[in-house]
């Protein structure tokens, strides 16, 4: 049972809100614990009503007034909770393929975690928002079987409940011989089975796999092959296995290994707030022994933090 962090306020009143956010946007001082207040505290579908109720009022774009208002970290928290979460997957995918330097590591934390349906929102969210086909944008802006693997999972083709036994144990043996040869043609059926086979079936696989091996495919995957594809490769197989461990263990590289990645963290905790954030926090202290909070409180600061921590949610004590 997967659980979020965010849900919908009872007694919700968006009017009310609105004009409170109004106020705190309108004075000499931004009023930031009064944004924070009620936009982490509010599911992303009384957002949205809240900045129809906003423009009502005061004739103008609640996002367009955040970002008027605020600056740095805080202002990509605050404007990102604005979004519907399929417009927020396709601006950070926007931003990952167009901006300076491609950030592949955007990509594969949403593509490969990404259901059949969601990645259809989206592919139709990106079209809306920036008249471009994000198939398109992959093509242009990525190379090789990276680029490969990530046009086969913007199909969104994979298919869904079924499993065969049977099929398991051949798909495990081609999986292995991709391991074993690493030609251009393994490559793409190594690819082919891991974007398109369900669930399921690829836990059948992945048994199946070190059952032939004796090898954990993660292990096997990380042996042969780098770069990129190797990554996404590895995002597939975490995500089938257990998506919260994935983001768990994503959101412990953004916070030590870069120095605080800040896109990732802000990414991952808005990205799954209503989906999975809670058990995404319960793996993270299990795995890691810190709490996703005092590593957060640790490296953030501000109001940045104060943001971060409330769409964490839950009581310090947990901590």
């Amino acid at each position: 049972q997967m659980q979020g962090t965010i849900f919908p306020a009872p007694n919700f009143n968006p009017i009310m809100d609105a004009q409170l956010l109004g106020g705190a946007l309108q004075g000499i001082n931004c009023e930031k614990d009064v944004l924070i207040d009620i936009l982490t505290q509010r599911c992303n579908s009384q957002r949205l009503m809240i900045a129809e109720a906003y423009r009502d009022m005061y004739g103008r774009d609640l996002i367009a007034d955040l970002k008027e208002n605020l600056s740095h970290h805080f202002k990509e928290v605050m404007v990102g909770l604005m979004y519907p979460s399929a417009s927020y997957d396709a601006h950070e995918l926007w931003h990952a393929l167009k901006g300076v330097d491609t950030e592949e590591k955007c990509l594969i934390d949403i593509l490969a975690s990404r259901s059949n349906m969601e990645i259809y929102q989206i592919k139709e969210a990106y079209l809306m928002q920036y008249n471009n086909d994000l198939q398109q944008d992959i093509d242009s802006e990525t190379s090789g079987h990276f680029r490969d693997t990530l046009m086969n999972l913007a199909q969104g083709t994979r298919m869904e409940g079924f499993a065969d036994p049977s099929a398991a144990a051949q798909d495990a043996m081609i999986l292995w011989e991709a391991c074993q040869q690493k030609t251009g043609e393994h490559k793409n059926m190594l690819q082919m089975i891991l974007c398109n086979r369900s669930y399921q079936q690829l836990w059948m696989v992945f048994q199946e796999f070190q059952n032939i091996s004796g090898q954990d495919i993660v292990d096997a995957i990380n042996e042969c092959y780098d770069g990129y594809f190797q990554e996404l490769l590895v995002a597939i197989v975490l995500c089938v296995r257990d998506k919260a461990s994935y983001f768990a263990y994503r959101l412990y590289n953004a916070i030590h290994d870069f120095g605080f990645h800040n896109k990732t963290v802000i990414r991952i905790l808005i990205a799954r707030s209503e989906i999975d954030l809670m058990t995404i926090r319960q793996r993270y202290k299990e795995r890691y022994g810190k709490s996703l909070f005092h590593d957060i409180k640790h490296f953030a600061s501000g109001h940045y933090e104060s943001a971060l921590l409330a769409i964490c949610a839950g009581d310090a004590e947990e901590y």
